[in-house]
């Protein structure tokens, strides 16, 4: 794997995040925050970065904060990215799957940059076995993470593009707030595995409905019920099933 030092700095240069900014630490009682919290280094997470590749150990576990967002892609023989889920300030990349060697099946990679914690896996690995309550928090993440990409599977065969667009949308949008999204047309063709010029097509209906305004690599939701509106169930499947097993934790 290509060395990630220049694309992810330790955040010294500037006030780390709080704990709070990502959903899973913020979910944890105080007692179980502490042992993680010596372990866990601040760091910013540059556009486009590698967090490991497939066949990679994932020595490294990062838990994104605030508008960061990470896709998880599938690698065809032929080199195209297909997006197989996106984790954002809800969740964490790596440390899901417990203990022994784990070679990641996919790449990460960094679509919103921003701020995130990070720590090498094996240390969270022990942490977990010391502590019931963080092993208890990755696991119930790790059922969501399946059914994120289950429901994933069905979006990309039945619902049209139109509403996948939207889907994925909302998924950014959970994560950023009013703040833009970090994203180009050729960037989002390439997640859902689709021609740019049919992503155009639905910028470009989308924008003239109100709903988004598209800049140079930057998109605004306008009308987030609109957005809903022309979305398909499946964001709203994956967002009921994470606050059933993860009560305490919000998108």
């Amino acid at each position: 794997m290509t060395a990630i030092a220049s694309l992810v700095r330790t955040a010294a240069d500037g006030k780390p995040p709080p704990f709070s900014t990502n959903r899973l630490l913020a979910a944890l009682r105080p007692d179980a925050l502490a042992a993680l919290a010596p372990l866990l280094t601040p760091i910013e997470l540059a556009i486009d970065a590698t967090l490991f590749d497939s066949g990679d150990d994932v020595e490294t576990t990062y838990l994104p904060c605030g508008p960061t967002q990470v896709s998880l892609l599938v690698i065809t023989a032929d080199g195209q990215e297909i997006e197989a889920a996106s984790v954002g300030r809800e969740g964490a990349i790596g440390g899901v799957v417990s203990a022994g060697y784990k070679p990641a099946y996919g790449r990460a990679v960094v679509r919103t940059p921003g701020q995130a914690f990070s720590l090498p896996t094996t240390q969270l690995e022990e942490v977990k076995t010391r502590v019931p309550a963080v092993a208890d928090l990755f696991d119930r993440y790790a059922d969501v993470m399946i059914a994120h990409m289950m429901q994933l599977v069905a979006c990309n065969a039945l619902h049209p593009i139109e509403q996948r667009a939207c889907r994925w949308l909302l998924f950014a949008h959970d994560r950023s707030g009013d703040a833009p999204i970090r994203l180009t047309q050729e960037t989002l063709a390439q997640l859902l595995g689709v021609q740019r010029t049919t992503i155009s097509t639905v910028a470009r209906t989308l924008q003239d409905a109100g709903i988004i305004h598209i800049g140079r690599g930057r998109l605004e939701v306008l009308d987030r019920p609109a957005l809903e509106k022309r979305a398909c169930e499946c964001h709203d499947a994956v967002e009921a099933h994470f606050h059933r097993l993860l009560p305490k934790v919000e998108l």
